[in-house]
C-alpha cells in the first residue's frame, strides 16, 4: 500500500463509532439512537484529531474522505455523514459514500489474497446476509434475516438470562458471554429446533428461535423457584444449546448456498471461497463449524481476523481504497448526498434460490458434532 493510501486510511477510521456506542449502552437494554447520536458528536472531533495526529500527517494530504453513508442509525451516520461533507467542502477532497454491509464483505481483501467472486456471509448484531461478492460493488444477493440478526438475538437471550450478574460474565457483551458459557455447558440438555426448516431457500430467522428460549428459561425459572433476573442453575447448558441451534440454522443456509452457486456455476468447483466477517464471525463455535462446512465441500474458508470482523473504522477506509483504486463512487460533488438507515446489498436473487428448491443433505453426516 503505497504512503499516500494510508494517509487517507488513518482518519477514514475515525468514522465509524458504532462499537464503542454498543459498549456503552450494553446495560441500557441495547442501543439508545439519541443517546448513541450524543456519543458521536461528543468523540467525533477528538478521534479525528487522534487519528491525524497518529499518521503524522493533515486532512490537506489526504486522498480522499469515505464515510459510511448506509444502512444504520440514522442519527448516527447523519452526525458522520455532516461531518465528513464539512471536511470535503473544505479542503476540496473527493467523497467516497460507502455501504456498511459492502465493506464487512471486502475487509477480507485487506487481510489475504482472494480474488473475485466468492461467497460471503455477513453476521453481526444488525445483520445476517448471504452474498456471492462479484466485484468491488457487484454483489448477488442469495438471502437475508427476514426479522433480527444472530447476534440481536443472542445479546436479547443474554440479557433475559441476566448474564451480566455471572460472575464469569463480567464486563462481557451478551453473544461473548453466551459463547464463554456454552463452552462448559451441555447443549443436549435443551432441543431448540433450528428455525425455517420447511422452507428450501437462503433465508435467516431468528425471532422465533429467541421465542422457543424464553420460553424454556420461563419454564426453568418456575421449576427452579427463582425469579426473572436471577441466575438459573442450568445457564451454561442453555447457552450451549442455544448458541448451538444458531450455529447449526446459519451452516444450513449457507450448505444450501455453496450448493446453489455451485449448480448456477456461480463459483467454480475448483477454486470456490466462503468468507465470514461481521461480530458475530468471532464467535469460535460458529467458525469452527462454518469451516468445517467448507472443509468437507472443498471451499476455501476465509476470516479477517477478529478485530476487523466486528464494526470499525478499516474496513470503511479499506472499501474506500478499493473504490478509489477502481474509480468507483469516487464523487467530486456531494449535492444530494445522503444517508440511508435501510439499503439492500446488490442485486436480490433469492426468489432464484428458492425456486431452485435445493434439499441440504443432513448436517449429521458432513459435521458429525454439529448433528442437529
Amino acid at each position: 500500500m503505497t504512503p499516500a493510501l494510508l494517509w487517507w486510511m488513518m482518519p477514514a477510521a475515525c468514522w465509524e463509532k458504532r462499537c464503542t456506542v454498543r459498549r456503552k449502552s450494553m446495560y441500557t437494554g441495547g442501543i439508545i439512537p439519541v443517546v448513541a447520536q450524543q456519543l458521536h458528536r461528543e468523540n467525533i472531533e477528538r478521534v479525528i484529531t487522534e487519528a491525524l495526529g497518529v499518521s503524522g500527517v493533515s486532512v490537506p494530504e489526504l486522498a480522499a474522505i469515505a464515510t459510511t453513508v448506509k444502512p444504520g442509525l440514522a442519527l448516527s451516520l447523519e452526525v458522520g455523514l455532516q461531518y465528513s461533507l464539512n471536511l470535503v467542502n473544505k479542503y476540496q477532497k473527493p467523497f467516497i459514500p460507502i455501504h456498511h454491509m459492502e465493506a464487512h464483505a471486502l475487509t477480507v481483501r485487506l487481510t489475504h489474497h482472494v480474488e473475485f467472486p466468492f461467497l460471503v456471509l455477513l453476521l453481526s448484531g444488525g445483520h445476517c446476509i448471504l452474498a456471492v461478492a462479484q466485484g468491488v460493488s457487484d454483489f448477488l444477493l442469495l438471502g437475508q434475516s427476514i426479522d433480527i440478526a444472530p447476534g440481536d438475538m443472542l445479546d436479547k437471550v443474554a440479557r433475559r438470562l441476566s448474564l451480566r450478574k455471572h460472575p464469569e460474565c463480567h464486563g462481557m457483551a451478551g453473544g461473548k458471554a453466551i459463547e464463554h458459557l456454552a463452552q462448559t455447558g451441555n447443549q443436549q440438555q435443551h432441543k431448540f429446533r433450528p428455525p425455517l426448516q420447511h422452507y428450501r431457500n437462503c433465508d435467516f430467522s431468528f425471532s422465533g428461535l429467541q421465542s422457543l428460549v424464553n420460553k424454556a428459561i420461563i419454564q426453568k425459572e418456575k421449576e427452579e423457584g427463582i425469579q426473572e433476573g436471577e441466575i438459573l442453575s442450568c445457564v451454561k447448558d442453555i447457552a450451549a444449546a442455544v448458541q448451538h441451534a444458531v450455529a447449526v440454522h446459519i451452516i444450513q443456509r449457507t450448505y444450501r448456498a455453496m450448493l446453489f452457486c455451485i449448480k448456477n456455476s456461480i463459483l467454480s468447483s475448483n477454486n470456490a471461497t466462503l468468507v465470514v466477517s461481521g461480530g458475530v464471525a468471532s464467535n469460535q463455535y460458529i467458525r469452527k463449524g462454518l469451516q468445517t462446512l467448507a472443509d468437507t465441500n472443498d471451499f476455501a474458508f476465509l476470516c479477517p481476523p477478529p478485530r476487523l470482523c466486528t464494526d470499525n473504522g478499516v474496513m470503511i477506509a479499506w472499501n474506500g481504497i478499493e473504490r478509489l483504486r477502481a474509480g468507483l463512487g469516487v464523487l467530486h460533488c456531494t449535492d444530494g448526498i445522503r444517508y440511508e438507515p435501510k439499503a439492500p446489498l446488490g442485486i436480490d436473487i433469492s426468489k432464484r434460490v428458492e425456486e431452485d428448491s435445493i434439499k441440504v443433505p443432513k448436517l449429521k453426516k458432513k459435521i458429525g458434532w454439529l448433528a442437529s
